[in-house]
This record gives C-alpha cells, structure tokens and sequence, in this order.
C-alpha cells in the first residue's frame, strides 16, 4: 500500500500538479510506476549506496525526476531488517514535520511485502563529498559557495534544533549527507537516524553517525543532544574549507595539543586547488574557521548553539583586520565572537 505524506496547503502550491496526478492514482499503480522507472530497481538506476538503503534516479513518463531510497532488508525477520525498518519509520515521521528549503523534500512513501522505499526529490548536483573529492567539481564551489554552503547547512540545523517543536536531531551530519540542487545550493539529507528530544526527559540512544564526523562524548555516553550536531557541523565546515577532511587536526583540536600544528598558518588550511582568496573574502574565512573550531570543543557545554552559529554567519558585520598568516595557533586562541 502506498501512503502520501499530508501537506499545508501553501506546500501544495510548491508541488507541481503533475505531481499530485502521479501521487492520485491507486497504490498498485503508483508502485508500478516506480517500479518500471528503475528498471526493478537494477544497478544501472542506482545513484548512491548507504548503510540502509540504495537511491535509484526515476524519470517517470512525465519527465519528472525523482530520487527513490529503497530498503535493504525491509520484510525480513532478523536484527538488520529492524534496524532498517527503524531507519525507515525514522525518515517519514523525522520529514513529514519538517519545513525547511534547505531539508531534502520527500514526496511519498511505499510500504510493500517485496519493496519499501521513500520517494524524494532529485537533487542533481551530488554531494559535498562527491564535489570535493573531484577535482573538476571542487574548483566550481568557490570560496564564496563555500562559504554559503556553510551557512545554508547552519540555518537548517538552527530550523531543527530551534524552531521544531520537539527538536529534531540529526545525529548524521557529514559531507556525504549535504545535497547539491542544480544551482549548486545545498539540502541536509538522509534522517534515518534521526531523532526528536524529549523536553521532560534524558534521550538515550544507541551511537549513531559516520566515523571521522561523530561527536567525542559518544565515546562515553549513548545520551543524544543538539551538540552533537554542532559538533559534526564544525567537521564539515572546516572540510568546505579545506578541500579534504581535517583528519589529523581533529585530534589537535580535541586534545588542545596546538604543538603539531605550531608555525602553521591559517592559508595553510585552505583548499590549495581555489586560487588565494581576496582579503575581504579571508575575513570571512577565518571567521568561519573559528566558528567551526569553536564548534568542536571536546566539552559540548562550550560548543556554541547552531542558533547562535547561524546568527553570526548571516549578520552583517564589520571583519577584523585578521592577515591570512594568522597562525592556527592564534585562530584557535581567539575568543568566541558574539552573535
């Protein structure tokens, strides 16, 4: 049987009529449609491959393109299939109550004996790993993208955890779950192990993440909160700014050992592929640096909250008169700025 997600009426003028003709038909034959559009799901139509699922591009007859997650083991009855199951019902209700330009957008849902798989929209750009791992694509994200990008991802955390009503965690920011659309703007995506906090109450949670991007403390407690969030933000914004991931640097910075790093300077950090940034333009970077440095503080009492990691990336401000050979022992030495 296929289900339809319920929509406001100013989201129904979002959607193209077209789309709700598709989604109008009988459920047999809205699972047909998908059916036929991936080939039965083969290899050819797949885009992407995660923990719980595979993304299969569906061009309908139409002409309207869509990006389809079908569930590994959904019907089976062993721990994995639950696991997914879990990650299935975690997509839908997590994105059923969320409204936001910069969240991924899902359109329906099918829960069938053979296939159950979600139906989004088809952001054609790839991902931030995909982008910054390719040469060719890297040098198309300049460093003002970069920076936008940055603050596209803050401002749909901040929605999240600040305007949600409970707050939605994400628990698996990382650079392979911000989406490209064709201009080049970025959509936070994949809510399988998503989770809404209790206000009344502790939130206890097995660990979830991508490694190289999961907050420290989950090394010792299973408790999930915003911070931990904030705290894979901060790894992937210093990889927009980077090029790579900071890899060795998270150890630096979660240890306080500045030694490794001593006589660095902070041009060192820089994607090496973009041309030397313009002084406003490394204004804007060191600041962004700093946010992100300040975000994956070992203690997540001092990380600062996406709300306030949003504000001061959208205010208009005045930079200080920061050189791009600032030394990263300078840069993490600097105080917080206020939002």
């Amino acid at each position: 049987m296929v289900y339809e997600k319920r929509n406001t009426v100013e989201e129904e003028r979002d959607f193209t009529k077209d789309l709700f003709t598709i989604w109008s038909f009988d459920g047999k034959m809205t699972y047909e449609s998908i059916i036929e559009a991936t080939g039965n799901f083969d290899s050819s139509y797949c885009i992407g491959v995660g923990g719980h699922g595979s993304v299969f591009r569906a061009e309908l007859p139409s002409g309207q393109i869509f990006a389809v997650k079908k569930f590994h083991t959904l019907g089976m009855q062993d721990d994995e299939s639950w696991h997914d199951l879990r990650s299935f019902s975690n997509e839908i209700s997590t994105l059923t109550n969320l409204r936001h330009r910069n969240i991924v957008k899902l359109y329906g849902f099918c829960a069938h004996n053979r296939h159950s798989f979600l139906i989004y929209e088809y952001l054609q750009g790839g991902s931030l790993a995909q982008v910054l791992s390719d040469d060719e694509k890297a040098l198309l994200l300049g460093w003002l993208e970069r920076i936008n990008v940055v603050k596209v991802v803050a401002k749909a955390l901040s929605y999240m955890h600040h305007d949600c009503l409970p707050p939605i965690v994400h628990r698996d920011i990382s650079s392979k779950n911000v989406l490209f659309d064709s201009e080049h703007e970025a959509h936070v995506s994949d809510f399988g192990t998503a989770r809404f906090l209790s206000i009344d109450s502790s939130n206890w949670t097995s660990i979830a993440g991508t490694m190289g991007y999961t907050a420290p403390e989950f090394a010792y407690t299973a408790e999930v909160n915003c911070k931990c969030d904030v705290y894979s933000f901060g790894v992937v914004t210093l990889e927009v700014i980077m090029g790579k991931h900071p890899g060795d640097l998270i150890t630096c910075l979660s240890t306080s050992s500045f030694s490794a790093i001593d006589g660095m300077i902070f041009k060192d950090l820089l994607d090496p592929r973009l041309p030397s940034p313009k002084r406003n333009v490394t204004q804007q970077l060191v600041l962004v640096a700093k946010i992100a440095v300040s975000c994956m503080n070992s203690n997540p009492q001092y990380r600062p909250t996406m709300q306030q990691v949003s504000m001061l990336l959208s205010k208009e401000r005045d930079f200080p008169n920061f050189s791009p050979d600032i030394t990263l022992s300078q840069l993490f030495g600097l105080e917080f700025p206020n939002p």
